[in-house]
């Protein structure tokens, strides 16, 4: 530093927030995040019950100006852009038409002002996250004449914009009534716990929660702890340590063979997954402590079978979100009820019948890709589970055949053993794409992966030159198989927290307390660590 500040004071700042690489001083792994929690939960429970709402947005506005007071107006001008939108659209849903033709005339005015509102929020996001990438990608005559806009991204920005469209979609529909008041509605928007990295809530499951009146209940507030400490143990534990090897083996001019490239992704694969679960877990957590229950957003992809099946439990929302007012408008719209005609006239076979389908399929999931970030990469991550997946679907009645004529039990253990790691080494492909610093070098580190692998580096101590001892190696495989083992059980439909509370008192303290000494002992306080932000706050 040009400054000579000691390493010791940068980690401590880091620890305490101030030097956090995330939007928001207040990172889940900050101590001021949790003194906001501690402090919101206290109030919650003290003030009137009718001021209990009040709480929750006081600490969301903390929470978010804490890192931005400018990044907190985009927050405040699309709540009040879509709630406006709502109050609009639910007068129309309350007017009684008197014939058809007022009710078609209503349909339509509705249709244009959710249409008008959708294009706002989304060409902020575009604005935000995605103006300077196309301009960048254009040819240089035409790139280098359009503007750079240097704003700065808003933390949650995606999910905040697909919240609050998915909200005036349903009022569109009238699934919902509108919300009359502007800060019960921003409250929806802005939740804490959920602007980090989601889950991206309806309002019909979460708002009812947000604004209903509670007294205490120590096992919700027990449960919030017990999520809050697993969550971290993921985080601080498992997949920060493993972003110390990712990061030093994953760089754009790496040297090393494909065995080391491999393992690099194979790390990523752990750290993406305990920090994107670790994350959904302290978010469910904290909303437990206030008696909330948020939506599922990840339920063990580790067992998937299928690509489908994998995204079906990884970020449960933002799949769910895409079905609803993606997938379903596109396939049942009249455009597709054309093509679909046309494809059933031209094409013989199962590829007519399902071509229309199959294609709101891939636009799906390239959209999907396209939502993790601007870049080619992601664009083409998206390309490969939309090419795989629609795949699937198109030669689906063609591995039936095989099956049959091979005689394969679909139940038996070793089938889905197989299926399962089909499926992990297709998301493993995959995480090249997302993890690479650009698109070539995606295709670099695959060709060397596969032609030379040089496995002698696995074994030489190379491994060991990335900062990561034996004795972290250790942790990260002891963490991984408590991780492992819980969810085995969970999957085979154990309650692990239920099944806890049934135990003695003794047995719950000793686990809890064990699982906040792993977290202080191996995560927060070992040496030389500094806390990460989450991977899904820049999505």
């Amino acid at each position: 530093s040009p400054f000579n500040i000691p390493e010791i004071y940068i980690q401590y700042c880091s620890y305490k927030g101030l030097l956090s690489p995330s939007f928001s001083s207040m990172a889940f792994t900050s101590a001021s995040f949790i003194v906001l929690t501690i402090a919101s939960v206290l109030l919650y429970y003290i003030v009137p019950k009718k001021a209990q709402w009040c709480i929750l947005l006081l600490a969301s506005a903390a929470f978010y100006m804490a890192g931005s007071v400018k990044a907190f107006a985009w927050v405040v001008l699309v709540s009040g852009m879509t709630w406006v939108t709502g109050l609009i659209l639910g007068r129309y849903n309350a007017i009684k038409p008197a014939d058809k033709a007022q009710k078609a005339q209503i349909q339509h005015k509705k249709k244009q002002i959710a249409i008008i509102c959708a294009v706002c929020c989304f060409g902020l996001l575009y604005a935000m996250k995605y103006w300077n990438f196309t301009a960048s990608a254009l040819p240089s005559a035409l790139g280098d004449k359009l503007p750079r806009w240097d704003f700065v991204v808003p933390l949650g920005l995606s999910y905040f914009i697909f919240q609050s469209v998915g909200y005036v979609i349903d009022v569109y529909r009238g699934k919902l009534p509108a919300q009359k008041n502007p800060l019960k509605y921003g409250l929806f928007v802005s939740f804490f716990p959920q602007m980090v990295q989601g889950p991206i809530s309806r309002y019909d499951q979460l708002a009812p929660q947000l604004l209903a009146e509670r007294s205490l209940d120590w096992r919700d507030l027990k449960f919030g702890i017990q999520l809050c400490l697993w969550g971290y143990f993921k985080k601080l534990v498992i997949a920060d340590r493993a972003a110390v090897l990712v990061n030093a083996v994953i760089t754009e001019n790496c040297p090393y063979g494909g065995a080391i490239i491999a393992s690099g992704i194979l790390f990523y694969c752990i750290q993406l997954y305990c920090d994107f679960s670790g994350g959904i877990d302290i978010t469910r957590g904290v909303a437990r402590m206030f008696g909330i229950d948020m939506a599922e957003n990840f339920r063990r992809p580790i067992f998937a079978m299928s690509l489908t099946e994998y995204w079906r439990r990884w970020h449960i929302t933002l799949g769910a979100w895409m079905r609803d007012y993606v997938f379903y408008p596109l396939s049942l719209s009249k455009a597709f009820g054309r093509l679909s005609r046309w494809a059933r006239t031209h094409i013989r076979g199962t590829g007519g019948k399902i071509f229309a389908t199959s294609l709101a399929t891939f636009i799906v999931y390239l959209i999907i890709g396209i939502w993790h970030g601007a870049n080619f990469r992601y664009i083409a991550f998206g390309l490969w589970n939309g090419v795989l997946i629609t795949a699937s679907l198109l030669l689906e009645r063609t591995f039936l055949r095989w099956k049959a004529a091979l005689h394969i039990n679909d139940k038996s253990a070793a089938w889905r053993v197989f299926m399962t790691l089909r499926t992990m080494l297709l998301v493993f492909i995959g995480r090249y794409f997302t993890r690479s610093p650009r698109l070539s070098c995606v295709f670099r580190f695959l060709k060397t992966t596969v032609l030379h692998p040089q496995p002698s580096q696995l074994l030489d101590g190379t491994l060991l030159s990335f900062g990561l001892a034996k004795t972290d190696f250790l942790v990260i495989a002891l963490g991984l198989a408590v991780l492992l083992t819980l969810e085995c059980f969970q999957e085979r439909g154990v309650q692990i927290r239920v099944a806890l509370e049934k135990r003695p008192g003794f047995v719950q303290w000793l686990a809890v307390t064990a699982l906040l000494l792993a977290v202080l002992l191996l995560g927060v306080f070992r040496a030389g660590y500094i806390p990460s932000g989450f991977i899904y706050t820049q999505f």
